[in-house]
């Protein structure tokens, strides 16, 4: 019979770390996705992904207007392509 407790708390012990380290491995696997879902919940409740997709939205249209200025024969050359083709 003490063979047998001795395996059952044995058991036990190793359970109660295989949880933390299970636990442990899922914080290390899945820590940032879960950061990240926080911090989207967060915006979403509090309604700043409006602002920022406000901001993404003026950043791509500064970006396009940048590159149409510096490469304005290309550019012109593909939109006179592209009228062509239809």
């Amino acid at each position: 019979m003490d063979n047998n407790e001795n395996e059952d708390r044995k058991i036990d012990t190793d359970i109660n770390f295989d949880d933390e380290s299970k636990f442990n491995k899922f914080v290390s696997l899945y820590g940032g996705a879960t950061i990240g879902g926080v911090i989207a919940l967060l915006l979403c409740v509090t309604g700043i992904y409006k602002f920022l997709f406000c901001v993404v939205i003026i950043l791509v249209g500064m970006f396009i207007g940048n590159y149409i200025q510096r490469n304005k024969i290309d550019v012109k050359q593909k939109l006179k392509d592209f009228i062509d083709k239809f």
